[in-house]
């Protein structure tokens, strides 16, 4: 388990579990996300920190497969007997205040070992993949999230302007709190805005290794429905909090280099690209229509992925293309962390650990069979010269290429793949009587 920091010395942890003693902690939080993006987990007293690290908390393997709705999404492997370990990674723990400290889960078997159910494993398994074929990845993310009173409604006492001083002075201490609360748990945030949605804020996190990438996008939303909670409102983080409003996305940047050179900014292609860089932005694109129940495959993911919304619609890619599905973000002054390819279609109720693996995983098919990347797309795709195939709203059909594709199989493990296809029809069919209207409110709160 060296890959996912799970090595500390019993020391290490006696030590580590004084210190956060010390500092008012009583409690260890440790999350699993399952497969429909809710964060799920168990706690214990500090003094079972060891305990929780090198043995784990016993739980169903069904913890995976839980629903938005608190029912579970059985499979033909995945039932009502058997049972797995959640194992902190103690490395990773983090003091979020008010006497807890939260750090991520591993999903292990009885004797330690690494499980086929684990998002966690899997992408340091992605990861480990791209390594040994020379390609260091790192990957940030952007967190949108709209604030609500706990009953629904709005927040804002006036008018809302897009990226608005008002809306941020409005919300001025709820926003420092924020700043210096994601701070004081170890998280870096670049920018922290109001965003163009009505009550919709973002949180942009900086570039990392996918695995603490993922960690660290589940320690913001954490954090960030804690601080909210102080000043009496409510965080969603459903992609369509209100239907016909403006949706939350939780884009995903990926960069990647070989031997210290960024393949996508250190070529002689469209704007740097080398050939392996085209081929990555390749592989994503020849695979996201398989793959979308992955990024975004909720009742509700659907209603945001709509052409004009600036959701990544388009099964395309351009230079700063907000209507594409891929955005591609040359190396310029104005991008110090160089050049990188966001898949804007990703939204928060995507298991991020399993978004972040489709996402590698498909650049890595890319350049492993060395695809050819499509024109770019410059402009409005709908009104492009050479007619663009929007990706499909119909999450019925989303999920059922997901269940149909062999590449998401041999990605994701059949575990995986099977679980998550049972866990999104079970919510396409526990909530289709809704019109959408209901079906916004129904699950506005479900990822918080």
């Amino acid at each position: 388990m060296s890959e996912l920091s799970m090595s500390l010395e019993p020391g290490d942890l006696d030590r580590l579990a004084s210190e956060l003693s010390e500092r008012g902690t009583r409690v260890v939080v440790g999350t699993l996300v399952d497969y429909s993006g809710v964060s799920r987990g168990k706690s214990v007293p500090i003094a079972r920190l060891r305990a929780f690290h090198e043995v784990g908390m016993g739980t169903s393997p069904l913890m995976v497969v839980y629903c938005v709705d608190n029912l579970i999404a059985f499979t033909e492997t995945l039932g009502v007997t058997g049972d797995v370990r959640l194992r902190i990674d103690a490395a990773r723990i983090r003091d979020i205040g008010e006497g807890m400290a939260w750090g991520p889960v591993n999903l292990t078997d009885q004797e330690g070992n690494q499980t086929d159910l684990c998002p966690r494993s899997l992408l340091a398994r992605v990861v480990a993949r791209s390594v040994a074929a020379g390609l260091l990845p790192t990957m940030g993310t952007e967190l949108e999230f709209t604030l609500t009173p706990a009953t629904g409604g709005g927040v804002a006492s006036m008018p809302w302007a897009a990226y608005g001083m008002r809306a941020l002075t409005e919300k001025r201490r709820f926003v420092v709190d924020l700043a210096e609360s994601l701070a004081a748990a170890g998280l870096a945030p670049e920018q922290i805005h109001a965003e163009f949605g009505e009550d919709q804020f973002e949180v942009s996190l900086p570039p990392a290794d996918p695995v603490t990438m993922a960690d660290e996008s589940v320690l913001a939303r954490i954090v960030i429905g804690t601080v909210a909670a102080r000043h009496n409102l409510t965080v969603s983080l459903s992609p369509m909090p209100r239907f016909g409003g403006s949706g939350n996305g939780a884009h995903l940047h990926l960069s990647l280099t070989r031997a210290g050179r960024n393949i996508f900014g250190t070529g002689d292609g469209p704007h740097g690209q080398t050939a392996e860089g085209s081929s990555a932005i390749a592989g994503i694109l020849a695979t996201l229509p398989e793959l979308l129940g992955v990024y975004a495959g909720s009742a509700v993911s659907g209603n945001r992925l709509q052409p004009g919304a600036w959701s990544g619609a388009w099964a395309c890619w351009g230079l700063e293309n907000r209507e594409a599905a891929i955005r591609f973000m040359a190396g310029t002054r104005g991008n110090p962390h160089g050049a990188n390819v966001e898949l804007k279609v990703v939204d928060p109720s995507a298991n991020m650990y399993l978004a972040a693996a489709a996402m590698l995983g498909s650049a890595l098919h890319g350049i492993e069979n060395s695809l050819s990347a499509r024109d770019e797309v410059a402009g409005d795709p709908a009104g492009h010269a050479v007619p663009q195939k929007p990706l499909d709203f119909d999450q019925k059909k989303v999920i059922d290429a997901l269940a149909e594709s062999a590449f998401a199989v041999e990605l994701l493990g059949s575990q995986i793949a099977t679980g998550l296809v049972a866990a999104r029809r079970h919510e396409i069919e526990a909530f289709a009587s809704l019109s959408p209207v209901e079906l916004a409110e129904a699950l506005r709160l479900a990822w918080s």
